[in-house]
């Protein structure tokens, strides 16, 4: 596989869990990056951390690695890379797709160790500035 970039975003985002009918506050659609997942059910959104929301369940204190893309359907197993090596350094992830690229969501806590791990399986890291 070629060399991937991953680029740290400075802020920390929350992981909220919602019922599957609730309905979102507009401030959710207002954020400059956010992610909703809905299936029968559950109704699953990522927020930036300042953004309190009033939901079931809430995992704050997240960090986002973004696969610096974008990446083609055509290109595979980037994600099982990522993944696969933050699993060998016993880094949980939480992970999410778009059209263009994925994005992978570590504990704050772990983030240095997780751009160690990566950069030792030759990732480029970039860091987006605020």
């Amino acid at each position: 596989m070629a060399r991937m970039t991953l680029a740290v975003h400075p802020q920390l985002y929350s992981i909220h869990s919602f019922s599957p009918d609730s309905e979102l506050v507009p401030e959710v659609f207002r954020q400059p990056m956010f992610f909703i997942g809905k299936t029968k059910d559950e109704l699953s959104v990522v927020v930036p951390a300042e953004l309190q929301l009033d939901s079931l369940e809430e995992e704050s204190d997240w960090r986002c690695l973004e696969v610096v893309g974008p990446l083609g359907f055509s290109m595979t197993g980037i994600l099982a890379s990522v993944s696969g090596t933050l699993a060998e350094a016993k880094i949980s992830i939480f992970a999410i797709s778009t059209f263009d690229t994925d994005y992978i969501l570590v504990k704050k806590d772990k983030l240095q160790q997780a751009i160690q791990a990566l950069k030792k399986t030759n990732y480029q890291i970039i860091h987006y500035q605020a």
